[in-house]
């Protein structure tokens, strides 16, 4: 008897849930592929690329929607005798610096026996090595820089979109796409970058309950059997991801979990409770994760929000969140981040989904603003600050989390 047999009474193909699977088809998202689509144009009829900007929350589609396009492209530029396109996807997670990006493009056209380090070269080095690379290369060069607001200097982008025009480049014809989760990163550039980066720009809106059902059925069909979807499974699922900031990729994710759940429970059909349970089990990760990866003040800017969010005055803008991160940090014994830090941290706390943003617009006399209120489950996140919590201090807001009988029901919940 086998330890290890196949199971094949929930799913067909369990990859097609994944973060890496690219559907023959773009759903829900129709208006954003033909302005998209329009952008990226001017590469088949052989013209300069534009330069091009995607924002949006995460798991809106935005790099979703430039493989799909790019993929396309390619293969429709390959029937042009004239037209010699190529396409370099560089994630920039991880990457802080213009050095950084211009190094990594500089070894993605260079063969493994020919690297170059990623320190010790000055950057104007660097960038002559790169022009070399994409001249060398030629034709039309479109790079996709995703997450492009990890990058805490803007020289890289303002140097790639305007090589041709500065006469660093001859035979190549250079476009860049921007992809950013952060909606303030456009905000922060200089205006010469502003102007040549956000050439043509595109925003990715939240997906409503509607095109995230739409996307999970077009998922279902090809990772799941026949017949073993509740009916209630699809619609509890996009229902969730609507609420959740309209991210399809959470969405995909608890469909995934509920299929699983329900594999390991050696069932043949997917139910409610599966979501349900699916749910609970992927939103606890998901706070741990985010809480754990968070600077100490990132730690302390959260504590204050908590705090405000239990006295119910979130919604709440940035300078009004300050007055008790500044208490919070001397009571821990540190020094207070400048207002600007403080604000990355609420947009980094943001894009990990703990917390929500809203845009106000109170006209010429209030101007544009943005305010804050958690999205997520308080308990679970006193519940992942504790060390926090201990470092300050309880604030009476949390102490019903904290107490021994609200601690043993936050257990249990936390162990379900």
């Amino acid at each position: 008897m086998p330890l290890f047999e196949r199971d094949t009474e929930i799913y067909r193909d369990r990859d097609a849930l994944r973060e890496d699977y690219q559907p023959e088809e773009l759903v829900g998202r129709d208006e954003e592929l033909r302005t998209f689509q329009a952008a990226l144009q001017p590469v088949i009829n052989g013209e300069q690329p534009n330069n091009i900007f995607l924002y949006g929350k995460t798991g809106v589609g935005k790099t979703a929607a430039s493989r799909y396009l790019l993929g396309h492209l390619r293969e429709d530029a390959s029937h042009y005798d004239d037209i010699h396109l190529t396409v370099v996807f560089l994630n920039c997670d991880g990457l802080t610096s213009s050095y950084q990006i211009a190094t990594r493009l500089v070894n993605e056209f260079r063969s493994e026996s020919n690297q170059i380090s990623t320190t010790g070269y000055p950057l104007g080095s660097v960038y002559e090595m790169l022009w070399q690379e994409l001249d060398d290369c030629g034709g039309t060069i479109i790079i996709v820089l995703d997450e492009i607001d990890h990058v805490n200097d803007d020289s890289i982008l303002y140097q790639l979109p305007r090589a041709r025009a500065n006469g660093n480049l001859d035979a190549a014809k250079v476009g860049l796409i921007g992809i950013s989760n952060d909606f303030s990163f456009r905000d922060d550039l200089s205006p010469k970058v502003k102007s040549s980066l956000c050439e043509q720009e595109i925003h990715f809106p939240a997906y409503n309950a509607k095109n995230l059902r739409a996307i999970l059925e077009q998922r279902a069909r090809v990772a799941f059997r026949e017949g073993v979807l509740a009916d209630e499974v699809i619609p509890l699922c996009a229902a969730y991801g609507a609420k959740d900031a309209g991210d399809a990729r959470q969405s995909i994710d608890l469909l995934m979990k509920a299929g699983d759940l329900a594999r390991d429970d050696d069932t043949d059909r997917i139910e409610e409770e599966h979501v349900k349970r699916g749910r609970r089990a992927l939103e606890r990760g998901r706070i741990k994760e985010g809480i754990n990866g968070l600077t100490e003040h990132g730690h302390l800017v959260l504590y204050s929000l908590l705090t405000l969010e239990l006295e119910d005055e979130t919604p709440i803008r940035s300078r009004d969140v300050r007055p008790r991160y500044t208490r919070f940090t001397e009571l821990a014994n540190r020094d207070p981040l400048v207002p600007r830090r403080m604000r990355d941290h609420l947009s980094e706390l943001a894009m990990l989904g703990i917390v929500s943003v809203t845009e106000r617009n109170e006209g010429r006399r209030g101007g544009t603003y943005r305010e804050y209120a958690l999205d997520m489950d308080v308990g679970l996140i006193v519940s992942a600050m504790r060390d926090t919590i201990e470092l300050v201090g309880v604030h009476e807001t949390v102490e019903p989390f904290l107490d021994g009988e609200k601690t043993s029901t936050l257990d249990d919940f936390i162990e379900q």
